[in-house]
């Protein structure tokens, strides 16, 4: 695993280590992990609205099925749709 050292006041490491200790994370590294997953988490979430977005915009969408996702479903690699289903 990498590693990445931060510098940062002494005010930011006071709300740091008090957001760990509040949000029941065991380390500053911790919360600071949960806090870029958020972050990649709500860029996915931007990345899909834009292209929902420019469907919209182009015309390019059709209606939503059982069908559809059946297709949708048959696209996942093998291995993927088992991993999903024992989630």
């Amino acid at each position: 695993m990498a590693s990445l050292n931060v510098s940062m006041p002494e005010e930011l490491r006071e709300f740091v280590d008090k957001r760990t200790e509040k949000g029941g994370f065991s380390t500053p590294t911790e919360y600071v992990r949960h806090l870029i997953r958020e972050d990649q988490k709500q860029e996915a979430e931007r990345r899909l609205e834009a292209k929902l977005l420019e469907a919209l915009d182009d015309g390019d969408f059709e209606e939503v099925t059982p069908e559809l996702f059946e297709r949708l479903r048959a696209r996942i690699p093998k291995k993927k749709r088992s991993t999903r289903k024992a989630s």
